[in-house]
């Protein structure tokens, strides 16, 4: 149960109300001091009725890439490893090292805090523990479950079309400007509690990499990825959008490195202070081509994350339906 009723209308990230003890521009404590759900409290009853009608031929389009992939890991992240008991007839098997942010994955608002003002809502880092009573955690959402509308941008497409297709090896951040003109040309709308997605071709491109090129990748002394831009004209493009969530097909949905000089860390305010779902490494390969091919690129999403007290992260087990 809500703590709070949802604010109606919802505030633009300027009409963010100023609360004593919450920081500027933020959401916290917008739907109670208690709350651990983040934006994820605007997918309603209402709005989940709604986004299921968007099926209407019955396709599937499965987000998750393989767990085994990339290999070798990002960001010092370890390789899953897997042993297979078999007996007379039957099988079980034993996963070991398991990051659960190592492949496909959510992040929680756990995953990253604001620099300065800590983690979403206030919860403590010492609140913080995969023990009973921990907060924030993976299992707030699996518990709760994920459901509605998600809208896929594929700026990928967009930019390839205009003769500026992107390079991945490099750092490039795409601007609202271009995020706005890829959904103009694409004539889609966002409504409050979409979750957005964004394709661009990343994992496509990885699949081609040789092995010696992927062992290279994984240095990060001198990884580079692209993604959306981070600082404020961003983040205030995000909220005003109402999305509950941002999931791309890229390592880390803003480009990386992140840099001071050109916006710091987005994740501290999308995860910190609005309490925004992040996903990465999606394979959207699949559903992107086929809203490529229809026209039509809104669709009804589900997740379900595992439920793991206090998880940090965890494979979205995501499906579009169209």
């Amino acid at each position: 149960m809500r703590a709070m009723p949802i604010p109606d209308p919802l505030p633009s990230f300027d009409q963010l109300p100023a609360v004593e003890g919450a920081p500027p521009h933020s959401a916290w404590w917008l739907f109670g001091h208690d709350d651990q759900v983040g934006l994820f409290n605007l997918q309603t009853p209402e709005r989940i009725a709604a986004a299921a009608k968007l099926v209407a031929t019955g396709k599937m389009f499965a987000l998750n890439w393989a767990l085994e992939l990339p290999n070798p890991p990002l960001f010092g992240r370890g390789a899953i490893r897997q042993q297979i008991i078999a007996g007379a007839i039957h099988h079980d098997d034993v996963l070991d090292n398991f990051y659960p942010q190592a492949s496909s994955q959510w992040d929680t608002l756990v995953h990253v805090g604001n620099s300065q003002h800590g983690f979403y809502n206030g919860i403590k880092g010492s609140e913080v523990t995969g023990k009973p009573g921990s907060r924030g955690g993976i299992d707030q959402w699996a518990r709760r479950g994920i459901a509605g509308r998600a809208v896929l941008l594929d700026i990928g497409r967009y930019l390839e079309s205009r003769g500026d297709p992107i390079d991945f090896t490099t750092d490039r951040r795409f601007s609202v400007e271009e995020l706005e003109a890829c959904r103009k040309a694409q004539g889609v709308d966002f409504e409050p509690g979409d979750v957005l997605l964004l394709r661009t071709g990343w994992t496509e491109w990885y699949m081609d990499l040789d092995q010696p090129q992927r062992t290279a990748l994984a240095n990060m002394a001198t990884f580079r990825a692209p993604g959306i831009a981070s600082g404020e004209t961003m983040a205030r493009y995000l909220w005003d959008l109402h999305v509950v969530a941002a999931a791309s097909d890229l390592p880390s949905l803003e480009a990386w490195p992140p840099r001071r000089e050109t916006g710091g860390f987005l994740h501290e305010s999308l995860i910190g202070l609005f309490g925004m779902a992040i996903g990465e490494l999606w394979d959207l390969a699949n559903l992107a081509a086929d809203c490529a091919a229809d026209g039509r690129y809104a669709c009804f999403f589900v997740s379900a994350p595992i439920n793991k007290l206090g998880g940090i992260g965890s494979p979205p087990n995501a499906i579009a339906l169209k």
